[in-house]
């Protein structure tokens, strides 16, 4: 024997009993709900000393409610305890061998269940360094509807009636997934959103003061909505069926099954709908000078009317699952696919009028078909470094395709002329097929330097590829046979691919916290134009310069900062801190902005890309106060932003008419300005009582706009805000009652002015089913008053326009859970939550 083992062996023979009393023993036992023997998975086992009441060890269930703790012998205090249930005490127990404490059930505590389903159903707000973090409570409004419905609920996000998403009133916004982009999006398409079920939404991130941890596209900044994806064990999930008017079918599925293991997961949805639509415009129409000549127009007032009919079909599938590799990395792997059916019918009715008589009127009929398939596969990969959870490395791979094919009718007739032998109109058809293939690669690494200080790095390669190939047939007159136009039809390949590599340090010094960051971006814009047209010709037959191949490459620097100091000190009631931020960013032009072919789908104004757009750059600054009480949390900032080389949409005549005389009015964007934002934003979350909860918000911002095109001069001052209120009333025989209500003020640009826009929202719920099943009932714009209504003011035209692109929406929803109370309370008692975008430098306000 060598001499270790001999000592011991002298130790034996020298103090057997020192060494039984402090022999480890082993105890062993399940947890379970008590009424239904339900396993409680993570329910923790503390043994304490009955003379100091310090710990001496512990240990928690595994996913069937059994623990195995090891502890010297002796006597202790033991207690079993979970969330939401009540504790169980074992008080002096002396324990001299192994011993089997058996099925220890646990009974639930009312009170703290009713507190903690309280949290879980009102939205709640979490500052970080770099982000807010709206939790979306039980939102009875959006029941039936989609993530854009939610998204409007959210405080600094307003959603106009053409789906547009805005932030602090400011569009250039982008949009995530889980952290990443994505074709839930809709590759930057934020009317995809509008398709997609509000249920499956679990929190919104608002960051305004983006990390470097961020792509740095989005002026605005970044809205990135993670979705709901169950952590708990066993097999769980909720159906969702909804029926409203105008017609709205909906059925949805959240399930997931997990084990210690893996966890499997599946979200489908099927809709289908109507979203009707109108719109209206007045348009008077001005002398306009050439070479020194007047020139009338050939009617002075034109008066359209249009109402669509929009028949929607939409399918969603998302599978994945995450398998535990072990205690510290595992890689998930999803597929998701969506199918878009829509078939819409326009009637446009035209007025023209000379001297205030109508001369002539025309039915315009577009009916257009749209078939589009998404499909996005991505794997995850996570590892954990040591015991710290912070100290992680994880890698992204995503591969998306997304195929869209439309096509479209048009044809106009007149129903009355003062024309003799008016020239017929010709049937036109429209083919587009649009194909886009993006790959991203993407990873991050992340170094705690000590208990307050964190070093992060990480690469992401993203490439984007779309192809858009338009064909347009119009008749000919003398033989009724359509011909291709192929002075119009063309292939337009546009490229998109950003790399980039970033690295931050943050860490906290007492009450101060920072985070400094600097990402590097190379990006390149690629396009080819595959038309008959030479360049020469593209330039005459549209007014500007197009070059029909481009390789616009840039780099950039793009420094973020963000600073927050916690007013309140340790024994303070109340919460309270100061927040910095400040941002570089670019706004790169998307496909449809640089494809200079015009649409179709009027003959009178149509929209038209631009390919000489070069990125907008802009500096941010933004200033924060929260300050947290016992039932109020309170919000505010207000921020600057100056953005260079912006871009406008302006309207100017084209010098072209149509075959019947009508001047043909162009929108495209340029570079035109230099841009100041300036805001103020304030925010109250209110909760006097358990059945009672106000959110209310006001955003004030002023666009400053300094710039001309064509020595015209666009500058202009934009100055609106924007409110929202909502509140929670818990009514008795477990009805809630919820009332949303928004309010968009008058703003101007360039050109226009636009009306203000008010939005009342209301709904009702009821529990059923022991909870298990919810019935609700929502009215969305209940005064049918989301219209936009704006005055257009040219050299060349006046334009008086309104629309509304959804009527009032009643709708009727049912929702059921299987095995989700449960888990619900289980949910903060273990388990993992990861939104995909790294880990949060979270030192909170």
């Amino acid at each position: 024997m060598d001499y270790q083992k001999i000592t011991l062996f002298l130790l034996l023979l020298i103090i057997p009993n020192f060494l039984l009393a402090q022999k480890d023993i082993t105890v062993k036992g399940k947890v379970v709900e008590q009424g239904t023997n339900y396993p409680l998975e993570y329910a923790t086992i503390t043994f304490k000393n009955v003379t100091d009441n310090s710990i001496v060890n512990g240990g928690v269930t595994d996913t069937e409610g059994v623990f195995s703790v090891d502890v010297p012998s002796g006597t202790y205090n033991i207690s079993v305890e979970y969330i939401s249930y009540k504790k169980k005490n074992y008080q002096n127990r002396t324990l001299t061998s192994d011993i089997d404490l058996g099925t220890v059930s646990l009974a639930l505590n009312v009170e703290a269940l009713d507190a903690v389903e309280v949290i879980a159903e009102q939205t709640t707000v979490q500052i970080k360094l770099d982000k807010k973090v709206y939790n979306i409570g039980k939102d009875l409004t959006t029941a039936g509807g989609t993530v854009s419905d939610a998204l409007n609920n959210v405080p600094s996000v307003a959603v106009d009636i053409d789906g547009a998403i805005s932030l602090r009133g400011n569009e250039n916004v982008q949009i995530l997934i889980n952290g990443r982009p994505s074709a839930l999006a809709g590759f930057g398409d934020s009317n995809i959103l509008s398709q997609l079920p509000a249920e499956a939404i679990e929190r919104v991130e608002v960051i305004t003061s983006p990390s470097a941890r961020y792509d740095a596209s989005g002026t605005a900044g970044i809205l990135n909505i993670i979705l709901r994806q169950k952590e708990t064990l066993g097999f769980n999930g909720a159906f969702n069926f909804t029926l409203g008017n105008p017609d709205n079918l909906g059925l949805s599925a959240n399930i997931n099954y997990r084990t210690e293991k893996f966890n499997l997961f599946t979200n489908l949805g099927w809709r289908y709908f109507d979203a009707p639509r109108y719109s209206f415009s007045d348009v008077t129409r001005f002398d306009r000078v050439e070479n020194g000549t007047v020139i009338e127009p050939q009617y002075r007032r034109i008066i359209e009317d249009e109402d669509v009919e929009r028949l929607n079909r939409n399918y969603n599938g998302n599978f994945g699952m995450e398998y535990f590799l072990s205690d510290k990395s595992s890689i998930t792997g999803s597929i998701f696919y969506r199918l878009g059916s829509d078939a819409d019918l326009s009637l446009n009715n035209s007025d023209r009028f000379n001297d205030g008589s109508i001369v002539e009127e025309t039915l315009r009929r577009e009916k257009q078909t749209e078939q589009d398939n998404s499909y996005q596969l991505a794997l995850n990969f996570r590892q954990q470094f040591g015991e710290d959870s912070d100290h992680s490395l994880t890698a992204d791979f995503q591969y998306e395709i997304d195929n869209e094919e439309g096509f479209t009718f048009l044809n106009e007739d007149y129903i009355s002329t003062d024309q003799t032998d008016p020239e017929p109109f010709q049937l036109e058809q429209e083919t587009e097929n649009q194909d886009q293939t993006e790959y991203l690669l993407q990873a991050d690494y992340v170094l705690p330097l000590g208990e307050d200080s964190r070093f992060e790095a990480g690469f992401r390669l993203n490439y984007e590829n779309q192809i858009t190939d338009y064909v347009l047939e119009q008749e000919n007159i003398q033989t009724g046979q359509l011909v291709v136009n192929d002075t119009i039809t063309n292939v337009f390949d546009y490229d998109e691919n950003v790399n980039a590599v970033y690295t931050q340090y943050g860490s906290k010094f007492g009450k101060f916290s920072f985070l400094a960051g600097l990402r590097l971006e190379h990006t390149q814009l690629k396009g080819n134009i595959d038309s008959r047209l030479t360049e020469a010709e593209l330039q005459e037959a549209y007014g500007f310069p197009i070059d029909t191949e481009f390789d616009n490459n840039y780099v950039g620097l793009f420094p973020t900062l963000n600073l927050i100091y916690n007013l309140g000190g340790t024994d303070s009631d109340t919460e309270e801190s100061i927040t910095l931020g400040y941002n570089r960013r670019i706004n790169r032009p998307r496909g449809y902005f640089v494809n200079p072919f015009p649409s179709r789908s009027s003959r009178t104004n149509v929209f038209q890309g631009n390919p000489s757009i070069q990125p907008a750059f802009a500096n941010a600054f933004d200033l924060g106060y929260l300050k947290r009480w016992d039932k109020i949390t309170f919000t505010s900032s207000v921020y600057y932003q100056r953005e260079t080389n912006s871009f406008e949409r302006i309207e100017e005549n084209t010098g072209r008419q149509t075959t019947d005389g009508i001047d043909i009015i162009r929108s495209i964007p340029i570079n035109l300005s230099t841009n100041d934002r300036t805001g103020a934003e304030l925010g109250v979350l209110y909760n006097p009582t358990k059945k009672l909860r106000f959110n209310a918000s006001f955003n004030f911002f002023q666009f400053n706009t300094e710039g001309e095109f064509n020595g015209v001069d666009f500058s202009a001052k934009n100055t609106s805000w924007f409110a929202r209120f909502s509140s929670n009333i818990k009514l008795p025989w477990q009805i809630d009652w919820q009332t949303n209500a928004r309010y968009r003020g008058a703003r101007q640009d360039a050109q226009s002015d636009t009306d203000g826009i008010l939005s009342i929202d209301l709904a009702f719920s009821k529990e059923i089913w022991n909870g298990n099943g919810t019935i609700s009932l929502n009215v969305r714009d209940l005064l049918n008053s989301r219209k936009r209504q704006s005055l257009t003011t040219t050299e060349f035209f006046e334009r008086y326009s309104e629309s509304q692109r959804r009527l009032r929406q009643v709708n009727l929803s049912f929702i059921y859970r299987f095995n989700q109370q449960k888990n619900e309370r289980r949910r903060d008692g273990g388990g993992r939550q990861d939104d995909g975008d790294g880990e949060d430098f979270d030192f909170e306000g």
